[in-house]
């Protein structure tokens, strides 16, 4: 516990004679005051100091500082990428620069293209972008891109044929923590199973892997990954982590590296609402629970416990009960393979 700047001033007034006034407004007592309110800073400094000098309490760059030491690095935020389709009028031209959107978020064009397709009117060029801003908020389904934020002569419509994907968020502090313990507790020498964990780990976007040795005789090793959002690896990443183990692994393994398999997880129950609640207001925040739920467990879990899931319901702010509860249309729990993640399917939350 850090001193308090109160409990400081007293101890330095005890040690002044009693014949002097040390009460509030004296001399002495402001004469103490800033003294101790500098060395309560001090003593805060100090604490954050010895913090960061730990693993289990250092954060951000002084955690940076720390895993370092045995060779891991933070991963950082990376853009989605992609293709859309844009029509436009013969002669037109996208430039590298020009920006599409979706409702929410800009995309930036990555090449230069001429529609000089004289055959038709209204021609239609894929061309590849970037989200504009890093994270997940640029992974976005087919379709949603739709808007030139600026008008851009002589093109009329542009969307997206396939999703746009491969944004990641910066690694958290408990994730990069996490990889850390794990190298320590479990260490990675001569291509064991945490080797190729550390391995699949280590590469930017994957939020986890499982790995099982002699998976199809010796020699063989398979390695299942998620991404960092908590979905099914795409094959950009695949690829991605199979370049890297290839990189390391020991000569003469045969590797396997694949995508967990999706597992949707529905849910529907009826609820009692508390006085100035809604069910839309209610259902979306508790969508928000359960899938951060289902994220935290991805990996670690065997089912999915229905009565966790009637807790987060419960606890879900505005409900004040529930019945009918049912997963996947059953009042069971929902089981996992070994390769299966949970991801949040359809919600129905009724009164």
């Amino acid at each position: 516990m850090i001193e308090t700047k109160e409990s400081i001033q007293n101890r330095i007034l005890s040690n002044i004679s009693d014949k002097y006034d040390k009460s509030e407004g004296s001399f002495f007592y402001d004469a103490e005051k800033p003294v101790a309110i500098e060395l309560e800073n001090i003593y805060s400094e100090q604490r954050n100091i010895l913090n960061n000098a730990f693993v289990n309490t250092a954060e951000n760059a002084w955690l940076d500082r720390k895993v370092a030491e045995q060779g891991i690095y933070r991963k950082l935020a990376t853009k989605s990428r992609g293709f859309v389709t844009i029509k436009g009028s013969v002669g037109a031209k996208i430039n590298k620069g020009d920006k599409v959107a979706s409702d929410i978020v800009n995309f930036i064009c990555l090449e230069d293209k001429t529609f000089d397709d004289d055959k038709q009117v209204n021609c239609s060029i894929k061309c590849e972008v970037e989200c504009e801003v890093e994270g997940s908020i640029g992974n976005v389904p087919v379709g949603a891109i739709k808007y030139f934020p600026i008008t851009l002569p002589g093109l009329i419509s542009v969307t997206n044929l396939e999703k746009i994907d491969g944004g990641y968020e910066m690694e958290t502090d408990d994730s990069l923590r996490k990889r850390y313990e794990e190298k320590v507790r479990t260490p990675p020498t001569s291509g064991n199973k945490y080797h190729y964990r550390n391995w699949a780990t280590g590469v930017i976007g994957v939020g986890d892997a499982k790995v099982f040795p002699l998976w199809k005789g010796a020699g063989t090793v398979k390695i299942v990954i998620i991404d960092s959002n908590k979905h099914s690896a795409t094959k950009e990443l695949i690829d991605k982590v199979y370049d890297y183990v290839e990189e390391n692994r020991p000569i003469g393994a045969d590797v396997t590296v694949t995508g967990a398999v999706e597992k949707d997880i529905r849910v529907n129950a009826k609820v009692v609402l508390a006085s100035g609640y809604n069910i839309s207001n209610v259902q979306e925040e508790f969508i928000k629970l359960i899938d951060k739920y289902l994220k935290e467990v991805a990996f670690n879990i065997s089912y999915i416990s229905i009565a966790r899931v009637g807790n987060i319901l419960l606890n879900t702010p505005g409900v004040l009960d529930y019945s009918e509860l049912k997963m996947n249309d059953i009042t069971n729990n929902i089981s996992l393979e070994d390769e299966e993640i949970p991801v949040l399917g359809n919600v129905e939350l009724g009164v």
